[in-house]
């Protein structure tokens, strides 16, 4: 036997702001543009990406740990209103 499996495998990742590892499919993208944090909806735009629950807790527990600068390996603080807006509509839209 080869020890594969039929089963593919699902891809993980971690939230940055809770730090619990779940399905990427369950968490919503993030990456820099000119210094600011954007949502990356389709999974498709370059760069490094962070990723977080599509809930207000786990953005705000990011942001107090400075964990986007970390993730995105950059200096300083990045602006994330935009991320906060995003999060918000999308945690209204799925009630």
């Amino acid at each position: 036997m080869s020890g594969r499996t039929s089963d593919r495998a699902c891809p993980e990742r971690t939230c940055v702001g809770c730090r619990e590892r779940v399905a990427k499919s369950d968490l919503l993208r993030f990456v820099v543009i000119d210094e600011q944090c954007v949502p990356d909806q389709r999974g498709t735009l370059p760069g490094r990406g962070a990723y977080t629950h599509p809930a207000l807790v786990c953005l705000d527990l990011a942001v107090r740990r400075r964990a986007f600068p970390r993730a995105f390996r950059v200096q300083g603080p990045l602006d994330s209103a935009e991320l906060r807006k995003y999060v918000e509509r999308t945690a209204h839209a799925g009630r």
